[in-house]
């Protein structure tokens, strides 16, 4: 008997445009490209090794603001030295030159639906879709930083709440779709209009005239129609409000999660929204976030581990965990337990850890514990072990989880563009997998 045919994965790097992305302060270990993050060659590099390792993609992290919380209000201090996602550029504008020294990795880039706006942002994705041949994605977010609401016009400065912040994402869409898909006709840059002297058919490009509640964009779309019209779309947030925007709007879903039994319940719920709007089950793809270390032994990847965890910036770590939930842990003494603290958001977070992360159900969550726990791969879940250890591990998230394959970031910018390209990939190809993986353009 045959046996079952194996799920395709998709592969992404998960990076960000920063000296460190989920890593405070590994910007200074040995080897490490986090200060490289300006040099256009770095990535152009990277983006030829993923290719040569069949990664679907780059997929690239972004923010519009610092992380501040911690010891603040509005703090930047703990922040800067590690170079905990600032400073930052923007992935989009370097994303045409990784383009054209590749020939089928896509790029993931986000982007924010809150303070762009949607008929700029239709545009500046129109025009790298054209530079990329249609390889570009974007991955959908509305912002969450109150560091970035504070710079950007409306809304007296202040972060919109987060379910006012979907219902103008949904609009943004439908703005975009109407730009993207209803303003160009198909058929307006025929030849046959140039051979007549017209670069396009009048009549083939029309005003969108859309009127909503947060928008009024007349239109036209100022780019012509790009190979994709609309970029791929990915979505990165699996609170009930963005559940409901992925199922109708999103080819795939980022979600995090720190055991497959956990991320389960949001794959079933997305796929089962899908399902109730009439698209298939299957329709989108969901992409689990991961951080591997790998080496020749479990071992030796395990002192792999230790040894970046030295290097790591403290302060930055409690910083990126100020940014993600609004909570500034220096006003709390050095050696309270959090988990039974008065603020139910940070006792929930830490009984949370606390349970699902391997062999620290029983030990006190101090600031330095958590700290340390975010140091590397920050509140994600890690993967360290050989490659046979870290592959096993992968294949039982596809099979617990029904995941689709995953965003993989690495602890320096070495890691795993070398070891794992060098070590961890032929062994994975035990199981066929990288010998067949759709392409990025098929999934497109």
């Amino acid at each position: 008997m045959s046996s079952p045919e194996r799920k395709q994965w998709i592969l992404n790097a998960f990076a960000m445009q920063s000296p460190s992305h989920l890593n405070p302060g590994l910007w200074k270990a040995p080897g490490d490209n986090g200060p490289r993050y300006t040099d256009l060659s770095a990535w152009i590099a990277l983006a030829q090794k993923l290719e040569a390792a069949k990664f679907h993609a780059i997929f690239f992290a972004d923010v519009l603001g610092g992380y501040d919380v911690y010891r603040g209000p509005a703090n930047l201090t703990p922040t800067i030295p590690a170079g905990a996602q600032l400073s930052i550029n923007d992935p989009l504008y370097s994303i045409p030159a990784m383009a054209a020294a590749t020939k089928t990795l896509g790029f993931g880039v986000t982007s924010s639906t809150t303070y762009e706006a949607p008929y700029s942002l239709a545009r500046n994705f129109s025009t790298v879709d054209h530079l990329t041949n249609g390889r570009v994605a974007w991955n959908i977010v509305t912002s969450y930083l109150d560091s970035a609401a504070r710079n950007f016009p409306g809304n007296s400065q202040v972060q919109v709440p987060h379910d006012t912040r979907y219902a103008i994402a949904h609009e943004y869409l439908d703005v975009c779709y109407k730009l993207w898909e209803g303003s160009w006709r198909d058929d307006a840059t025929d030849a046959r209009y140039k051979l007549a002297g017209s670069y396009a058919d009048p009549a083939g490009v029309r005003q969108i005239e859309h009127v909503g509640t947060h928008f009024k964009v007349p239109g036209p779309h100022i780019c012509e129609p790009s190979p994709q019209r609309t970029p791929f779309l990915f979505q990165a947030d699996t609170s009930s409000s963005g559940r409901t925007f992925a199922a109708q709007h999103a080819e795939a879903v980022f979600l995090n999660g720190h055991a497959p039994h956990l991320v389960r319940p949001s794959v079933d719920s997305i796929r089962d929204q899908a399902e109730s709007l009439g698209r298939p089950r299957d329709a989108i793809k969901i992409v689990a976030g991961l951080l591997v270390i790998v080496d020749e032994t479990d071992e030796k990847a395990h002192a792999k581990y230790k040894a970046i965890l030295s290097r790591g910036d403290r302060e930055g770590a409690l910083a990126l965990f100020g940014g993600w939930s609004g909570i500034d842990l220096s006003t709390y003494s050095d050696d309270e337990d959090f988990r039974f603290v008065e603020s139910k958001a940070v006792k929930s977070m830490v009984n949370h850890w606390s349970s699902t992360v391997p062999g620290l159900e029983d030990v006190p969550w101090t600031k330095s514990r958590i700290s340390e726990f975010l140091l590397v791969g920050g509140n994600g879940v890690k993967v360290v072990g050989s490659a046979t250890t870290v592959a096993d591990e992968l294949e039982r998230w596809v099979a617990e989880a029904d995941v689709d394959g995953f965003n993989l970031s690495y602890a320096t910018n070495q890691e795993p563009l070398t070891t794992l390209l060098s070590i961890y990939c032929p062994n994975y190809a035990r199981g066929g997998y990288f010998g067949r993986i759709i392409k990025y353009q098929e999934e497109l």
